[in-house]
């Protein structure tokens, strides 16, 4: 995997160095000095390293910290906290951190990004993104969130089709419904709600929510469904476990052309952006100009950094 890093760093925004639990007990040592020797020697150009550490309430967290903080802490971006369940949780750790940041002498501060792992957590989700300055944002952990609720489910992320809703039953020649012929069904999103209050509770406190992982490596059609609906309630990006969902990662996640010269066409038609106008059949106002916005001004910002993006959007 470490072999593989300088090839899929220039592909990527983050790569995480997980210590947590795709670790065996046996390998934590192990895997925490291959992060250190990854942060000392490979080159990851503009992709930004990061680290999920083991939980707090761990044997491994305090040395994970110590040793990272002061060993390649000029290297880390951010350092995720996994199974989050209060404000106390990044407190704890931002103290911790600011002192072992001075004995390093570092010259910038490493942020936090939480793991929303518990019932708990997703209660105190507004108050663990308001916890400290360090806050980068969180990210949704749906495999130990539904062990934790008691979810009956053995999926990583994603629906479920048993989690669904059907039509109602067709009457038949004697008025009584059928209910027993076959309906319309539709599954529905197990993490709608989470995610929704979780992009809520980020937006409130300037940090960035992302969607977790998508456990299903071969049906990346349904990965790039579940991508796209966490795109739609706001979240900016989600983690990839395998290299084969990176294209869906930034499929999903970047405007497609006819969506950002849509919105650019509402933009122009609106002038000034106040008032209202109809286009196309559709009433277009301010609030409607600034939905285009985010699109717009997403889509520039991808563009910047993507050359392929920026001809396909004609910037």
């Amino acid at each position: 995997m470490v072999a593989k890093v300088p090839d899929i760093a220039p592909t990527v925004d983050i790569l995480l160095g997980n210590l947590e639990d795709g670790v065996p007990v046996a390998d934590k040592l192990a895997a925490r000095e291959g992060l250190v020797h990854v942060g000392r020697t490979v080159d990851m150009g503009e992709t930004q390293l990061w680290t999920r550490i083991n939980s707090l309430d761990s044997p491994w967290a305090l040395d994970d910290l110590i040793t990272l903080v002061t060993e390649i802490g000029d290297q880390l971006e951010v350092i995720m906290i996994p199974k989050v369940e209060g404000p106390e949780d990044i407190h704890y750790a931002d103290r911790l951190v600011s002192q072992l940041e001075a004995r390093a002498t570092l010259s910038r501060p490493i942020l936090f990004h939480a793991l929303l792992e518990t019932a708990r957590g997703v209660a105190n989700v507004e108050a663990i993104c308001g916890a400290s300055p360090r806050m980068q944002g969180i990210s949704l952990g749906p495999a130990d969130l539904a062990a934790n609720r008691g979810m009956k489910t053995t999926r990583v992320g994603g629906g479920h089709p048993d989690y669904a809703v059907i039509g109602d039953p067709p009457t038949g020649e004697d008025g009584t419904p059928d209910i027993h012929v076959d309906r319309a069904r539709h599954q529905q999103d197990l993490w709608h709600y989470t995610t929704a209050r979780m992009v809520d509770a980020c937006v409130t406190h300037g940090i960035l929510p992302f969607y977790g992982p998508f456990g299903d490596i071969a049906d990346t059609v349904a990965c790039e469904v579940q991508f796209r609906n966490a795109y739609l309630l706001g979240c900016v990006g989600a983690w990839s476990l395998h290299p084969k969902q990176i294209d869906v990662a930034k499929k999903v996640f970047s405007p497609r052309p006819e969506d950002v010269a849509q919105a650019q066409r509402v933009i122009d038609a609106m002038g000034d952006g106040t008032g209202a106008i109809m286009l196309d059949g559709k009433m277009e106002d301010d609030a409607s100009v600034k939905q285009c916005h985010v699109v717009v001004e997403l889509a520039k910002r991808l563009a910047a950094r993507d050359p392929d993006l920026a001809a396909s959007y004609g910037f």
